[in-house]
């Protein structure tokens, strides 16, 4: 049986950082677990090359939600990273933290030390920042964040119309001010996707204390009464036991953690009844609090040298990828969005509940998860709220791991949510409408100059809206009875079992959580290792 002081359950966004810093030691034998493949592709280290992820068969799980009959009861599609990198392989790099208050609402749900004074500096220590660090931010860290290679006029200009509205400009939303209009900072290296793998793992994949596995399907967790003692896998068609002896780590994300945990005896009574699996601890949290950002896409016919849909299709996108491969510069050298907005839906929040995002480009999204660069000049917009009122569920569908869990999600039940992406909309309006981006706009078209009544604008987003990508919360961290981890990310009722991902957000936090999901790891690690138990002989049951 082989043997790993530590193993990991999943290569993704936390994975990657902790399998880099426990190997920091060369007395610490550390197994990393991916079910999926290896990402190096060239449409995965071309940040343009999501669009050709997003409904990708091998590196994507292409997971879809039950139907939901508030939403005309579609299954919307769910996308999530399966490979070296998980989903910071195939997102769009956007690099946000979040808000202070979000880490301090976390600390003051129980959680000592998650405080944004406590965090910063796990933030501060991951990041390689292009223009160089100061109080907020971090230089010497193996993640490159930079800006965009090319500010595109239009979207200096959505800045510009933004500030005519009172929305603060930000140089640095990561930095001192958070709330406010400005230019998005990205994962992307000379060019290139940084992904968690390529900036934690693949400098030191030749570490002898450090084994990376792909292709291997944890079915459960192995315990020795209520210690975990390894973990038990599917790969190349066999099943294997393997071993470790210090602790093992679920880093599986917000969906199949939780998932992982149930089939390993750990959850809902009612859930594990229902299946017969045998409680290990009864944990009632596990797979509730899932919360996930409700995103709706807007786009504008605009002028010609407002939009660069003409740079990347027909004929012309030849160019545009000679021009990168010859410079790893120009429109492919992009990421997803180029400005975001951070606004408040109405005068009584305490800061700002949505986000904005700006792209001087446009795409069509298919129900069968296609995106296809518009040909037309065209611009587009999102919106989703930050803080969303209502949580959704995740649950199991069967005993096999290889199935998808059940999904539910539980977007626009509540009137909340509701008003504020209806806020958005109409925000988005008028900062179209303002000079100096207003002459770049033709006519809208989508939702459409038509759509205008809170009712009409429910109706769209019904039947456009999608999930952003932000799933989290599953495994949440907190005192109450349904934390399943405690402030040390450690799972409650168990021995030697921690989850380390996006699930143990108590809440959401206020943009894109690939970030904060790596500062969780970067800062369990410290924790994993300051906690370090002695060697345990035992064999697992």
């Amino acid at each position: 049986m082989e043997t790993f002081d530590y193993i990991i359950i999943g290569a993704g966004s936390a994975g990657c950082v902790l399998a880099r810093r426990l190997s920091d030691n060369p007395a610490i034998r550390v197994l990393l677990l991916e079910a999926g493949p290896p990402a190096d592709k060239f449409w995965v280290r071309t940040p343009a090359g999501m669009a050709k992820l997003y409904f990708h068969d091998k590196l994507n799980w292409n997971y879809f939600t039950e139907p939901m009959p508030e939403m005309l009861n579609r299954r919307m599609y769910w996308p999530r990273g399966k490979g070296l990198g998980g989903s910071s392989a195939i997102n769009g790099m956007v690099y946000i933290r979040g808000h202070r208050q979000d880490f301090d609402t976390w600390r003051a749900l129980g959680n000592p030390g998650w405080g944004f004074d406590d965090v910063l500096p796990y933030f501060k220590r991951m990041e390689h920042f292009e223009r160089g660090g100061d109080a907020y931010r971090g230089q010497d860290g193996p993640l490159w964040i930079s800006d965009p290679v090319i500010r595109h006029p239009a979207s200096a200009d959505f800045v510009a119309a933004a500030e005519r509205h009172g929305i603060p400009r930000t140089d640095d939303m990561n930095g001192a001010l958070h709330d406010g209009v400005g230019f998005m900072q990205h994962n992307i290296k000379h060019g290139r996707r940084h992904s968690a793998w390529m900036a934690y793992v693949e400098p030191v994949a030749q570490r002898p204390n450090l084994v990376v596995r792909t292709g291997c399907m944890v079915q459960r967790i192995v315990f020795d009464g209520r210690m975990a003692t390894g973990v038990s896998v599917i790969s190349g068609g066999e099943t294997r036991v393997l071993q470790a002896t210090r602790e093992v780590i679920v880093s599986a994300g917000a969906v199949n953690s939780p998932q992982l945990l149930m089939l390993s005896g750990i959850g809902p009574g009612e859930e594990l009844q229902r299946f017969g699996i045998s409680p290990v601890a009864l944990s009632p949290g596990v797979g509730g609090n899932l919360q996930d950002h409700f995103y709706v896409h807007t786009s504008y016919r605009s002028t010609r040298d407002s939009s660069y849909n003409h740079e990347i299709t027909g004929a012309r996108k030849y160019w545009t990828g000679l021009r990168y491969l010859l410079t790893r510069s120009g429109y492919l050298a992009l990421g997803s969005s180029q400005v975001a907005a951070f606004v408040k839906s109405r005068p009584e929040e305490d800061h700002a509940d949505l986000q904005i995002s700006f792209r001087p480009m446009s795409f069509t999204y298919h129900g069968n998860g296609l995106v296809e660069v518009d040909r037309e000049p065209s611009i587009a917009a999102s919106v989703y709220r930050l803080r969303p009122a209502v949580s959704g569920t995740v649950r199991l569908r069967s005993l096999d791991p290889l199935q998808p869990p059940l999904l539910q999600p539980e977007f626009l039940t509540h009137q909340g949510d509701i008003d504020a992406v209806i806020s958005g909309l109409r925000q988005i309006r008028r900062i179209l409408a303002t000079e100096p981006l207003a002459s770049r706009v033709v006519a809208e078209i989508l939702p459409g100059s038509e759509v205008q009544s809170d009712a009409a604008l429910l109706d769209y987003l019904r039947q456009h809206g999608n999930s952003a990508m932000h799933p989290s919360g599953t495994c949440k961290m907190g005192s109450d009875p349904l934390g399943v981890v405690d402030e040390r990310l450690r799972v409650r009722g168990v021995e030697r079992l921690r989850v380390v991902d996006a699930s143990i957000m108590p809440h959401v936090t206020s943009g894109n959580t690939n970030a904060p999901t790596m500062m969780i790891a970067e800062k369990g690690a410290d924790m994993i290792l300051h906690d370090a138990v002695a060697h345990c002989p035992r064999q697992a049951a």
